[in-house]
């Protein structure tokens, strides 16, 4: 089933990496907890999901600030990395979102918007093979102030040549729509995957 889509004239769309195109949430929370298992670390699911969409680092930061830990932020980052890398080939993904995909394809121009790595990106994109689909991928390092801001979705407009409000964006977690409508930016809220 496609997505319902607000109406207007779209020159591009911008889509979130996880839990919009690929279905890899599952995997990105096991691949934390396995890896802040090893400092005995805190990160209850609910809160995983709240932060959805924030840079991995930012997110080792903000757990060392709420349990007074100094977890090795580029350590804690490399390892929950690998661990995702090695997780990926379970991921599926998003039906919805990729019948748009593959009905925009070739007509406008699209970019992912995330707060992934770009190796983490990249990959994942390539699991599905539609890496090649995408103009321009705009990660963490690629922007200073991630979602909400909305930084990172004017960068990837402004990459693609677009006007902000010719832009569709495609996100599932609340950041994200929320940096898209501060971007000026029409949003697609895709829901989450069922289960089970």
């Amino acid at each position: 089933m496609m997505l319902p889509l607000p109406t207007g004239e779209f020159k591009a769309y911008l889509f979130d990496c996880d839990g919009t195109i690929v279905d890899s949430m599952p995997q990105h929370y096991t691949a934390w907890r396995d890896t802040l298992d090893r400092w005995g670390c805190a990160f209850p699911e609910d809160l995983f999901y709240a932060w959805a969409g924030r840079p991995t680092a930012d997110i080792v930061v903000a757990l060392n600030e709420q349990h007074g830990l100094n977890m090795p932020v580029e350590a804690v980052v490399a390892h929950r990395e690998s661990r995702f890398q090695q997780l990926l080939p379970t991921a599926t993904g998003i039906p919805g979102v990729l019948r748009h995909i593959d009905d925009a394809y070739g007509r406008i121009p699209f970019a992912v918007v995330s707060g992934s790595t770009r190796d983490a990106v990249t990959a994942s994109l390539a699991a599905l093979n539609i890496l090649d689909r995408f103009d321009v991928l705009v990660c963490a390092g690629d922007y200073s102030r991630p979602k909400p801001d909305p930084e990172p979705f004017l960068r990837a407009a402004e990459l693609l040549g677009v006007p902000p409000e010719a832009c569709l964006v495609f996100e599932d977690a609340d950041l994200g729509i929320a940096a898209a409508t501060a971007a000026g930016m029409a949003a697609v809220r895709v829901p989450p995957p069922r289960r089970g």
